[in-house]
């Protein structure tokens, strides 16, 4: 349904143009918009002429239209002086407030398909026959890209991406929870990735301007379908969850990064603990000192080059030798072996994951 905002903004475009006094009420003749004085009722004219079968009618030296949504009597326009010009004015409005109501109708429905297919509640055969009576292509090249929410939560995100995004015909904005913003957006060029990246800095620079605190913002892959959509979402739904764990220095998380932590995401608790007590037995890696943990960080990031390590935390080779040595006889895993660093690598990224996910059962 139209707003009354939209409705009065409306009407009293027309007044400024044609010099005509005109009013909008519901089927009960209950006043929605005017650009009269409040006193003046129509009350029982409306309901004097929602009885005849007439769509249009002079009662009481005033033009009266009835306006339908779908077979259902919506709106009463009521001129508010008789004669030719008057009744083309209201001719106007009538057919001005009937284009609006379709337009957003249309716009409320494309909303509700949008969150069904999202969340993969239609039939494929719901999917094609509503996109093609909303006129959304089947085919065309997608990308569902999620900005969350949950950092700036007085914020009205929602409304600020929408507005920024209205020229935009063939993407879509919308929102399936309180946590994220669903932006879907249609790839047009051959180089998706460009695309992505230039609309996600797009969104970053928006956000900043409405002074938004550290937005981040995944995506999924690129899919070439309107039934694949869903798992676009679905994708950048765990960036975002993954990225949360172990890339939280990022503000954007793509699908298509999240490497071995995509994996851990997936696995149940109960294996988790299970691997972290073979590997570390009665040790918490959580408890290792400052120094300990940039060692081990600035060893992994160097490739577990000794010499490059050594030379980025300003100490001697034999002083980093004897760190390593160190946390050999804590854990048994001597990270200068490539295998036993993947499994020490792998098993901080499981203890980070446990962490995050006790996190959320508080």
């Amino acid at each position: 349904m139209v707003s009354n905002q939209i409705l009065q903004q409306s009407i009293e475009g027309i007044k400024s143009i044609s010099r005509v006094d005109l009013c909008v009420t519901d089927a009960e003749g209950k006043t929605i918009a005017s650009t009269m004085s409040s006193s003046v009722n129509y009350q029982s004219q409306v309901r004097e002429f929602v009885k005849s079968s007439a769509d249009s009618q002079e009662i009481q030296g005033s033009q009266f239209f009835k306006i339908y949504d779908e077979q259902t009597l919506e709106y009463i326009v009521i001129c508010a002086s008789s004669g030719e010009n008057s009744y083309l004015v209201g001719k106007m409005a009538a057919f001005q407030i009937q284009s609006l109501a379709v337009a957003y109708k249309e716009r409320f429905d494309k909303d509700n398909f949008i969150k069904n297919l999202l969340l993969d509640n239609l039939l494929l055969v719901d999917i094609y026959g509503y996109a093609k009576r909303l006129h959304i292509p089947l085919d065309a090249s997608r990308v569902v890209i999620l900005i969350d929410n949950t950092r700036n939560k007085d914020m009205d995100i929602l409304s600020i991406v929408k507005e920024a995004m209205l020229a935009e015909k063939r993407d879509f904005v919308s929102a399936v929870d309180e946590k994220n913003v669903v932006v879907i957006k249609e790839i047009q060029s051959d180089n998706a990735q460009k695309e992505i990246d230039v609309a996600i800095a797009g969104l970053h620079k928006l956000l900043a301007k409405e002074n938004a605190k550290n937005i981040r913002i995944s995506y999924g892959t690129v899919v070439n379908e309107i039934k694949d959509v869903s798992r676009s979402y679905k994708e950048a739904k765990m960036a975002l969850d993954v990225g949360g764990i172990f890339f939280e220095d990022r503000n954007v998380v793509a699908y298509g990064e999240l490497g071995i932590g995509r994996l851990i995401y997936q696995l149940p608790i109960p294996l988790c603990k299970m691997f972290i007590k073979e590997i570390f037995d009665n040790v918490n890696p959580e408890e290792f000192d400052e120094e300990t943990i940039t060692t081990i960080k600035k060893f992994f990031e160097n490739s577990l080059n000794v010499s490059e390590t050594s030379r980025q935390l300003f100490i001697h080779r034999n002083t980093l030798v004897y760190r390593l040595d160190k946390i050999q006889k804590t854990t048994g895993l001597d990270l200068r072996i490539f295998e036993d660093a993947i499994t020490f690598r792998i098993a901080l990224m499981v203890v980070k994951y446990m962490k995050y996910m006790e996190s959320l059962e508080y």
